[in-house]
């Protein structure tokens, strides 16, 4: 009898898989890589590398980390709710529940081939970042700036497995993660320098959602100027809460196939419609 692959060798595959269905994938490889680079090289276009005074640092010090957040939560969160639900919508969620490969290794895969997507938007980032724009990285902080981000991209692949279950299409998805993403990004200060004339509801917003847990200690580890520990286990311990209950809602509600109203529904309603006529 032949050996069966171990768990791991399954995830490895699995994982390299995602990773290839990802880089075919024009579209989602553009705004996942190269989009958040484009922003954070137009921003330094516009306003130059001036000094925050808010802050304490030049601009591209405070704005490199930051979009490099906004680069990892568009591959773990983004990019897992909308290919998942694109993949129901096709038939491809369903068709791999009837093989015997293991659901959790199949989704495992989904979030170690994020984790790896968001390590190489995030490493691209700071690449040019460094090598343009003068950014600094300090090694007294980059263990505490690398768990933040591991916990990061954890947390906001859980949400993004919770979307994909909840929505009915991957059309929907797409609506769902930029009405969400988008707007708390302004908020959560990847897109605006945070700044204390803010209304209290609209600050009382940003620090319900983990976006800004996510912003504020990842750019504090590259602030010359911050004095606080760079461990924020305040910070850490929230995301770990929303992943954790994210994690949870998105196993219960999770949908291996198309549900009524879907779009792999409707295509199958045309594709019936064609065959009679």
């Amino acid at each position: 009898m032949a050996d069966h692959p171990s768990s791991l060798a399954l995830l490895r595959g699995q994982t390299r898989y995602q990773n290839l269905i990802f880089f075919r994938s024009p579209a989602a490889a553009f705004f996942t890589l190269i989009f958040p680079l484009f922003i954070f090289v137009v921003f330094s276009l516009i306003f130059g590398n001036e000094f925050i005074d808010e802050l304490g640092v030049n601009l591209a010090q405070y704005f490199g980390p930051a979009m490099a957040v906004f680069a990892a939560v568009s591959a773990s969160y983004t990019n897992i709710a909308v290919t998942t639900a694109y993949q129901r919508d096709e038939g491809i969620l369903k068709r791999v529940r009837g093989t015997p490969l293991p659901a959790g290794i199949y989704l495992g895969g989904k979030i170690v081939s994020a984790l790896i997507i968001a390590v190489i938007s995030v490493s691209a980032m700071m690449a040019v970042g460094v090598a343009f724009y003068g950014i600094q990285v300090y090694a007294a902080t980059l263990p505490a700036a690398i768990v933040t981000f591991l916990v990061g991209v954890a947390c906001f692949a859980a949400l993004g497995l919770l979307v994909a279950g909840l929505v009915n299409s991957g059309e929907a998805a797409t609506a769902v993660t930029n009405a969400t993403l988008l707007p708390l990004a302004f908020i959560s200060g990847i897109f605006l320098v945070p700044s204390e004339n803010a209304p209290d509801w609209l600050d009382a917003v940003a620090n319900f959602f983990p976006l800004k847990h996510f912003v504020v200690p990842f750019t504090d580890a590259f602030n010359p100027t911050y004095t606080g520990s760079p461990w924020q286990w305040d910070h850490l311990a929230y995301m770990a809460l929303w992943g954790a209950v994210a994690l949870v809602l998105g196993i219960r509600f999770f949908k291996w196939e198309p549900t009524a109203g879907g779009q792999g529904r409707r295509r199958r309603g045309r594709q019936k419609e064609t065959a009679d006529a």
